[in-house]
């Protein structure tokens, strides 16, 4: 009988804490078919940029978690060395991370980018793309990317990203997209 009261004690105490735990989550990622949100963050520039300004353009629309550091760095120079290619398809480039305006003017003039850099410094639009990810007490963007399309549809979600060759699935899936239209 103490056995059946200390599991059902047990039992009761692990659905307070997943519900508990269910609360606190962050949204989801908005799904491939559904409506980009739009939003407006400052660039490294010091400019505000909305995510309508690039409408009639594909968007390559990729959160990452800081500047300066090893994979974040590889990523975004996987993207730079391949802008002629996104052009040539009508796509945009724009990284978002938590970074301030000034840590990415400093990023883009130190790795050579070209490309937007958006400061999501509030965590705000990482949220509602379900990209804010908590790690040691602070919040950085997860490595998610949206690959959304000139009338601003979400096509493509990434949630396992793998900076190296990020860039060249990103291409490929932008060509078969492009190719079915």
């Amino acid at each position: 009988m103490r056995i059946l009261v200390v599991s059902l004690l047990f039992l009761m105490c692990a659905s307070v804490l997943s519900f508990s735990a269910d609360e606190s989550q962050q949204p989801a990622a908005p799904a491939a078919g559904t409506k980009a949100p739009d939003f407006t963050l400052s660039s490294q520039e010091g400019k505000q940029v909305s995510l309508n300004q690039f409408q009639g353009k594909w968007v390559v629309l990729y959160f990452y978690p800081k500047d300066f550091t090893s994979g974040c760095t590889l990523e975004a120079h996987n993207f730079q060395r391949d802008m002629d290619k996104y052009e040539q398809k009508n796509a945009a480039i724009v990284g978002v991370s938590v970074d301030t305006v000034d840590s990415h003017k400093g990023f883009c003039t130190k790795e050579g980018l070209n490309f937007k850099l958006l400061s999501d410094a509030d965590h705000a639009v990482s949220q509602k793309y379900g990209s804010a990810k908590d790690y040691q007490g602070q919040t950085y963007a997860a490595r998610h990317t949206f690959l959304i399309d000139p009338t601003g549809t979400i096509r493509k979600v990434y949630l396992e990203v793998k900076p190296a060759t990020h860039s060249d699935e990103v291409l490929a899936d932008l060509q078969q997209l492009q190719a079915t239209k």
